[in-house]
């Protein structure tokens, strides 16, 4: 089997990830903030320690600023849910995940103005940005990269510009969180969600929002309930992370994470981009030679994260994974994406295309395979 849908979700993970796991519901299990016992206290430990790590990841100066949520869905939606009202304004762009765009699409129905700007080949120009601030823009938000290209968005310039106009910053870190160096406070970035379950090496259900000093204090949370802080008051805490973590955390799945992202500390970022940079230019360099196939997004490797969408002339892309997992045992993804106006810039709507997602425990030998059956694949529909 070779797996290649690591922008799903990564696999497989790290052998501490699962052990951190069982041994969290082994020897501690508790609810972490909510009682002054031993084991209360030892599970609160794990969840800051969680905290620490994600905050020295992404250059956040607060670990308490860090809110956990179930995914970087949830954690988009706090933001955005909890940031913008009718009559605010926000910028984002065409080639962003229906995580960002739904959410934005129901503040549109009631009264929040939305500005999509086109990203030609899939890239944003900087200056777009700048162009479609208006007085009542309140929020730019950007996915970090392009899970369907893998394409970066500009974001230390688009930083640069948000905090020179006085507008909060939101990037959507799903596909970069892990696998490219980011600074909070170096890139002018105000909110950052994550996931834990793709380049952080966690499980599913654990993820977060970060919030820089500028957002402290401006959202309205999404959800309201127990904490274990101020249980004499019926309002929700206004300090972080309580006024954003209503509710029992998934604290087994950040055990998890904690280990997932001492594996990335560990191996280090730049390590991780350095394997992945050259798997992504060995499996560009090998499409380009095969008749037939277009690759979406930026020719150059430097240019993405290591996801890289193609589609073969003459074939669907769902015939195309199916061929690939039943000749090769080769996991991958057709289809959207969840990334709809994507497809529709690219060209590729309604039908999508394959994607190949890697990762840090994919291999050079695994991408020479997979490109032999593509080559294989295109050999064969030239023939019919």
């Amino acid at each position: 089997m070779i797996y290649f849908d690591n922008a799903a979700t990564s696999w497989p993970k790290p052998d501490a990830v699962p052990e951190a796991m069982a041994r969290f519901l082994r020897e501690c299990g508790a609810n972490p903030g909510r009682s002054g016992h031993a084991l209360s206290i030892q599970a609160g430990r794990v969840v800051y320690e969680a905290r620490e790590r994600v905050a020295r990841l992404l250059g956040l100066d607060d670990p308490l600023s860090v809110a956990f949520t179930k995914n970087a869905t949830e954690a988009l939606n706090v933001a955005l849910l909890g940031l913008l009202a009718p009559g605010d304004h926000v910028i984002t762009s065409v080639m962003e995940h229906n995580s960002v765009l739904r959410p934005l699409r129901h503040l549109e129905e009631r009264g929040v103005g939305v500005t999509r700007l086109p990203c030609p080949e899939g890239a944003l120009d900087p200056a777009a940005v700048a162009r479609a601030i208006t007085p009542g823009t309140r929020l730019v938000v950007l996915g970090h990269a392009s899970n369907v290209t893998g394409a970066l968005a500009p974001i230390g310039e688009v930083g640069e510009l948000a905090r020179a106009r006085g507008i909060l910053f939101c990037v959507d870190a799903a596909q970069s969180a892990g696998c490219l160096p980011i600074d909070m406070g170096a890139m002018n970035i105000d909110l950052v969600a994550f996931t834990g379950h793709k380049a952080l090496y966690g499980p599913q259900g654990t993820g977060g929002l970060c919030l820089g000093e500028r957002a402290r204090g401006k959202l309205r949370p999404l959800l309201r309930g127990g904490t274990g802080s101020a249980s004499d008051s019926d309002t929700q805490p206004d300090f972080l992370p309580d006024a954003l973590e209503a509710g029992t955390l998934n604290a087994v799945g950040i055990a998890g994470l904690a280990a997932g992202l001492a594996f990335v500390e560990e191996r280090t970022v730049e390590a991780i981009r350095r394997h992945e940079l050259a798997l992504t230019e060995r499996l560009l360099e090998g499409l380009r030679s095969i008749p037939g196939a277009r690759i979406l997004g930026p020719g150059a490797a430097a240019r993405r994260v290591a996801v890289v969408s193609f589609n073969l002339e003459g074939q669907s892309c769902s015939e195309v994974a199916t061929a690939l997992e039943e000749r090769a045992g080769i996991y991958c993804r057709a289809g959207l994406h969840c990334a709809p106006l994507a497809h529709r810039q690219l060209g590729t709507f309604p039908e999508g295309a394959v994607r190949f997602s890697l990762g840090a425990f994919n291999t050079a030998s695994q991408i020479d395979a997979a490109l032999e059956v593509v080559r294989e694949l295109s050999v064969s529909a030239k023939g019919a």
